[in-house]
């Protein structure tokens, strides 16, 4: 069978895959600690719930307007613009059924085949894949372990270039957890603007922050806000993954663009989904606090934890909820070792080359999970190394 050669390069998502090899084993009796899947562990907040099942009761379950009800619209338009420090309108902003359709439409809407589009490197696999469908040139930036996982702003200088039509961002980073600081940020907007380049800041983690830092906006600098498309949403920051919900915030005329590409492909959001997302916003914000100060806890676990394996060597991620080890002085790549490190000790991990090339060398680990499923996952890798992998 002969299909499209835009699909060609498509591959299914990591952690869906490990997903599926964990649940087979699962299935045959072992027992799993999932580390694997980037999802809260916390149910969706009650007042959340709430909203959406009110919602239903009235009758909110028929089409909305492809870009969002407007109350939802208006909303994220107060919010994201207090957050960032900016000021922003409704019309610029378009709801969807998760992040990656403000991923995927507006690289739809901007990049010709053959346009060039700057990416992290390890980075979530959806960026290269849009990239390619749009037909655009993947431009890897590598993220560095001795920069924090930052962009490497010297490479990153060499790759811009008067074919660059967009740059993709992520910050705080899946799957690294690091954080772009402001002064790298200002960098790449200089850059931004010298070779006229559209920014995609993906802001999914944004609230997901440690240490009393600020995952900062390039959007929120001079001259950039009409340049860039903010990509974020309620599933991280309100344990909404299954609601579907998220959003872009754009220049107007870019999310009318959007609104048409929605409109011919998944028309609608669900309407009672909305309606719980006004109140996420809108609505008391203290169990965001609670949630984020409890990854920052379990976080501290992990990363001690994982120091304590040898062979293995964590930085502290500053953002998410992800740790991203070092794991090279196993001697093992990584896709091995999480094969390894599922069928020897039933914990499910990525490898770090599911996030690309640079990430081989590494593994990624969620810690939205309990404390106590994260120490036994560590002891159980431990022991299965010290068995099969000796360092």
């Amino acid at each position: 069978m002969t299909f499209a050669t835009r699909t060609a390069h498509l591959k299914p998502e990591g952690a869906y895959q490990v997903l599926a090899q964990a649940n087979k084993l699962e299935a045959a009796g072992r027992e799993i600690i999932h580390l694997e899947v980037g999802q809260p562990d916390y149910a969706t907040f009650e007042n959340v719930t709430h909203a959406g099942i009110e919602a239903i009761q009235a009758g909110k379950t028929r089409y909305t307007p492809p870009a969002g009800i407007p109350s939802l619209r208006e909303a994220i338009a107060e919010d994201g613009g207090n957050r960032r420090g900016i000021k922003f309108t409704a019309d610029e902003v378009v709801v969807s059924p998760g992040g990656k359709p403000n991923l995927f439409f507006p690289t739809l809407a901007l990049v010709e085949p053959g346009d060039e589009v700057i990416y992290p490197n390890p980075g979530f696999p959806t960026y290269e894949a849009m990239i390619k469908v749009a037909g655009g040139i993947p431009v890897a930036v590598p993220l560095l372990e001795e920069n924090n996982f930052s962009f490497d702003v010297a490479a990153f200088d060499r790759l811009i270039n008067e074919k660059t039509k967009l740059i993709i961002i992520n910050s705080p980073s899946n799957p690294t957890g690091g954080v772009i600081p402001l002064e790298d940020l200002k960098h790449i907007a200089a850059q931004a603007q010298k070779y006229d380049c559209w920014v995609m800041s993906d802001e999914i983690y944004a609230r997901i922050i440690y240490d009393g830092l600020t995952a900062h906006s390039i959007a929120a600098l001079p001259g950039m806000k009409e340049r860039t498309i903010i990509v974020d949403g309620f599933s991280k920051t309100y344990a909404m993954t299954g609601w579907r919900l998220g959003f872009g915030i754009m220049p107007s005329d870019l999310a009318a663009r959007v609104d048409l590409l929605l409109t011919h492909s998944i028309g609608s959001t669900a309407h009672f989904t909305q309606f719980a997302g006004v109140e996420a916003v809108t609505g008391p914000q203290d169990m965001v606090d609670v949630m984020v100060a409890e990854y920052q806890r379990r976080r501290d676990i992990i990363v001690d934890g994982l120091n304590a394996i040898p062979g293995f060597s964590c930085q502290k991620p500053q953002g998410a909820f992800y740790a991203f080890p070092n794991v090279k002085e196993t001697g093992m790549n990584s896709n091995d070792l999480a094969n390894l490190i599922l069928d020897k000790a039933g914990v499910a991990l990525l490898p770090g080359s599911s996030f690309g090339d640079y990430g081989d060398g590494y593994l990624r680990l969620s810690y939205a999970n309990s404390v106590e499923n994260i120490q036994r996952g560590l002891e159980k890798i431990q022991k299965a190394l010290k068995e099969f992998v000796p360092v």
